[in-house]
């Protein structure tokens, strides 16, 4: 998780590899963040976390077989500035996986990754 500003806040436990973002998310983190939303804090995600709930603003997809243009324009322009704002997130994951080249091909067992991710949490808090 990241803060709007894009500075990282929490990293979760690992889940298995198999395991989906939106169940590991479900378990982790969701609870807390529809607290967030029912005192109007939004959460932004992406597409593979459709049917997240309450709160957990996500693009809506384009139809099956469709272009883009068949949205409408208003969609279409939400759907851009969540992508927008998302960016942010998506750069502190990115950050982390490269400040901390650790985290980028870890061949550890699952708790040991996390044990890991959230040092780097830690000292990246630091490194500024």
């Amino acid at each position: 998780m990241a803060a709007p500003d894009g500075t990282p806040l929490w990293v979760s436990h690992v889940e298995p590899g198999s395991t989906p973002d939106i169940t590991a998310a479900r378990i982790h983190a969701l609870p807390a963040l529809y607290k967030a939303a029912a005192e109007g804090l939004p959460t932004l995600a992406d597409k593979g976390y459709l049917g997240a709930g309450i709160g957990i603003g996500i693009p809506v997809r384009r139809p099956k077989g469709k272009s883009e243009r068949a949205l409408h324009a208003d969609t279409r322009t939400k759907n851009m500035l969540i992508r927008d704002l998302r960016a942010l997130g998506e750069r502190t994951a990115a950050e982390l996986k490269e400040r901390w080249r650790a985290l980028k091909h870890v061949t550890l067992s699952p708790s040991r990754i996390g044990d890991i991710a959230r040092a780097a949490l830690v000292l990246n808090g630091h490194w500024k």
